[in-house]
């Protein structure tokens, strides 16, 4: 004889039916008056810091978070917000190495993306040392001057005082990059080599920027934030 089904915690009705299961195998209900989901006698579970640190490690490969969630075995709404909140904290600007006035070099492109649907395009502007690989200029808005003059703004003030700057031929970059400074050029000059590869990088390590994917961006907030988590990490590694 199957057990009774349990009361709805919301709205006490007992219009309950099973709705699958979640991460740890309990059994899920719904109620059927007010769509409540419950699981019978709730516990609530501490994640631990060594979980997290595994999360942190997990959120710069190439796994959606469902993924992420059935690999150490949390929630996919703990890890949501948990998730969120650290976007949120990520900083806005790029961290890099301390450079001497002289003989700098930058390669600049942008990269397409898209949030919840394809009809919204994101652009990923970035601009990359081509001697020490750091990634030192980085926006994410549309394909405009706007965008163009926001990845300008976004580097540090040595690189725009005197760095030669190398991107392809879109119009946007001639508006914005010194003329004396800048080079357009196509790509099989191999002069944005560098960048390129990158993008091929961040494609490859960031789940919600590959072209074909169901893992793509639904927030604009944590699409950026992804990104910019990704290059502190990139950045970072590279002086370790």
């Amino acid at each position: 004889m199957s057990s009774a089904l349990p009361t709805c915690p919301e709205c006490g009705s007992s219009n309950i039916v099973k709705n699958g299961k979640i991460h740890n195998g309990k059994q899920n209900h719904k109620c059927k008056d007010c769509s409540r989901q419950f699981v019978a006698n709730p516990q609530n579970k501490v994640i631990d810091e060594q979980t997290k640190q595994l999360i942190d490690k997990l959120l710069l490969e190439k796994i959606p978070l469902a993924g992420i969630a059935r690999v150490v075995e949390v929630s996919d709404v703990w890890l949501q917000r948990y998730v969120n909140h650290k976007y949120a904290q990520v900083e806005r600007r790029v961290q890099v190495s301390t450079q001497k006035r002289g003989g700098l070099t930058i390669e600049c492109d942008e990269a397409w993306s898209f949030v919840g649907n394809k009809g919204n395009k994101q652009w990923i502007w970035l601009a990359i040392n081509r001697d020490t690989r750091e990634i030192v200029g980085v926006h994410i808005g549309d394909r405009s001057r706007v965008g163009a003059r926001a990845l300008w703004a976004s580097l540090p003030a040595v690189y725009r005082q005197c760095a030669l700057c190398y991107s392809d031929f879109w119009e946007a970059y001639e508006t914005v990059l010194p003329t004396k400074r800048h080079r357009a050029v196509g790509k099989d000059s191999g002069q944005t080599n560098h960048i390129e590869r990158f993008n091929c990088t961040l494609r490859q390590r960031v789940s919600r920027l590959v072209r074909k994917t169901l893992s793509f961006s639904k927030k604009l907030e944590n699409h950026i934030g992804a990104i910019w988590y990704f290059i502190h990490h990139y950045n970072a590694s590279l002086h370790v």
